[in-house]
């Protein structure tokens, strides 16, 4: 019978506490702090996350049933009346704390998660690394959210995403206002050289795209119907692999020619599954241009990680109302995204994202060694494996 830890305890193990401490040391978390530090927030958080709370008041009930043991899930401060965490508490937290203690928090444990993944297959004969760029708004009411106006009837709060899709890890992540438009983001990354960046029409900005190119980084994007260019040279197109056409061009819009003057690659495809045509722009000449489509064939990935947050997480409906609690609430969200990426990685788990936090969600009160729970083990419940314990069924016969 196993009489370790409970669940939560082992998976918040994983946590690098230490560079915790000096996120919180940056910001003054704890700064004026009496009960209730910094790390006690984010583990409440990260339980609500987890276990799918939907309001404050959820998270406080589910807290308060489980009092006598919140010390040991490292939850500490000043208990309510009635124990547990009150919702007031942990509300006054988020609206204060600044958000930027999770947001470089979650970024280490990116920094973590990456080279657990760094070989995992694409799917391509590439051994560059292949990021997918893209946003998702989450739609806000206007009375309650006034601070993310996106349009004259609503707000708005957009996540913009840089996914390495070597294991779906968010390399980067921006929560911005839902107004501005999605490519301004590009002047917020820093280029790797060597690695593909793959984007849709919304970033078609030369300019930017140049910048791309000067830093030794490779794009892959998706051309406008009104962008000028004009042939330079053809080359050879494998039309049973889709390709209409494989061109070197140059651009020849009045603005274009001068944000990229440097020459680009054209690549018609044709998906035979659908029918429909894309033209793809590049600047890398070397890969094939087949290659180029199942690239692009790839950001889609992005967009399952947009739609599998959304799902499984708690970033579409808020625990607070000001910028600072929506903020804390979602770098929480990918924080914990990313430690149950490091702890499959790191354990060995084959099963999926989704079954691991359904497993997580039921058992982290229990005290089950934590690779049986993700890996799906059959284990006793507690007490059945003692020997001493009587079976109610032989009792019965017996008498």
């Amino acid at each position: 019978m196993y009489e370790g830890q409970l669940v939560f305890s082992q998976l918040t193990d994983y946590l690098p506490f230490r560079v915790f401490r000096k996120c919180v040391r940056r910001y003054g978390g704890n700064r004026y702090v009496k009960s209730f530090p910094c790390m006690s927030q984010f583990l409440c958080m990260a339980f609500a996350q987890l276990t799918h709370r939907e309001s404050l008041r959820d998270i406080e009930i589910g807290l308060r049933a489980h009092a006598n043991k919140l010390y040991h899930m490292g939850i500490r401060g000043r208990m309510g009346i009635r124990g547990g965490v009150s919702r007031n508490t942990l509300a006054n937290a988020n609206r204060q704390r600044d958000w930027r203690i999770y947001a470089e928090f979650a970024q280490e444990l990116i920094r973590i998660a990456r080279p657990l993944y760094a070989d995992d297959d694409l799917g391509l004969e590439l051994d560059n690394t292949v990021f997918a760029l893209d946003a998702s708004t989450i739609d806000l009411c206007l009375s309650v959210f006034p601070w993310a106006l996106f349009r004259s009837t609503k707000s708005a709060v957009k996540l913009h995403a840089l996914l390495d899709l070597r294991g779906s890890i968010p390399t980067f992540v921006h929560v911005s206002h839902g107004k501005p438009g999605d490519v301004n983001v590009l002047d917020l990354l820093l280029p790797e050289p060597g690695a593909f960046y793959l984007m849709d029409r919304a970033y078609l900005d030369f300019r930017r795209l140049d910048v791309l190119h000067s830093a030794g980084a490779f794009f892959v994007i998706r051309a406008k119907s009104n962008t000028k260019f004009r042939r330079r040279y053809s080359r050879d197109a494998d039309k049973s692999a889709g390709v209409l056409c494989d061109q070197t061009v140059v651009l020849t819009g009045s603005t274009s020619k001068n944000d990229y003057p440097q020459p680009l690659r054209r690549v018609k495809y044709r998906d035979a599954e659908t029918g429909r045509t894309f033209n793809f722009l590049t600047n890398n000449f070397v890969v094939p241009a087949a290659t180029v489509a199942d690239l692009y064939r790839c950001r889609w990935q992005v967009e399952l990680f947009f739609k599998w947050i959304k799902q499984h997480l708690r970033i579409k409906s808020f625990f607070g109302t000001s910028e600072n609690a929506v903020k804390t609430q979602i770098w929480i969200a990918v924080a914990v995204y990313v430690l149950v990426a490091i702890v499959r990685k790191r354990l060995g788990i084959d099963a999926s994202l989704y079954t691991i936090l359904q497993a997580l969600s039921l058992t982290l009160f229990e005290k089950t060694p934590l690779f049986s729970v993700l890996s799906n083990e059959d284990i006793s419940p507690t007490g059945f494996d003692d020997p001493k314990q009587l079976n109610l069924f032989d009792y019965f016969l017996g008498h």
